[in-house]
């Protein structure tokens, strides 16, 4: 995967989080991009998806993708594709799934777990890194693969 530039940032808590989201939902860029969240369990992954999807415009309850793999979010003007392939073992499973053709059509994709994935997913635009440092501090490594990744750099 081609490294075009990686900026980092310190989060000392949730509200920074919530922050960098809703900058990065600001950018016109992140509507057509594919966004890979990578870190541990409780790196804060889901959160820093909730935040987003928020800050584009989803109301109600955002679920987490854990057990059915992928949730939809039509907003306005685009669709927003939240999956969490934790649970995924079978590469059949993307087949049968269709996700080959959601990852094919315009949108946002968030992917976290992509690495359960590799091999069947397309080149992230963005690649980000958490990971979780003292308390609710994360220090998070954003990293554009693509020039639309560059764009949505902070």
């Amino acid at each position: 995967m081609p490294i075009l530039e990686t900026r980092t940032q310190a989060w000392p808590d949730e509200a920074a989080c919530q922050q960098s989201a809703a900058l990065l939902a600001a950018r016109p860029a992140l509507r057509r991009a594919f966004v890979e969240l990578h870190g541990t369990l409780g790196a804060g992954k889901t959160t820093f998806a909730r935040h987003l999807l928020q800050a584009l415009g989803v109301t109600g309850r955002i679920k987490s993708p854990t057990y059915a793999v992928m949730e939809a979010y039509p907003l306005e003007g685009f669709t927003a594709w939240h999956f969490d392939f934790y649970r995924f073992n079978d590469p059949q499973e993307f087949e049968d799934a269709g996700f080959r053709d959601v990852f094919a059509s315009q949108g946002l994709k968030l992917a976290e777990w992509p690495e359960k994935a590799e091999g069947l997913l397309p080149e992230p635009d963005l690649r980000m890194e958490l990971v979780p440092l003292d308390g609710d501090e994360r220090r998070v490594t954003f990293t554009a693969c693509t020039p639309l990744g560059q764009e949505l750099l902070p």
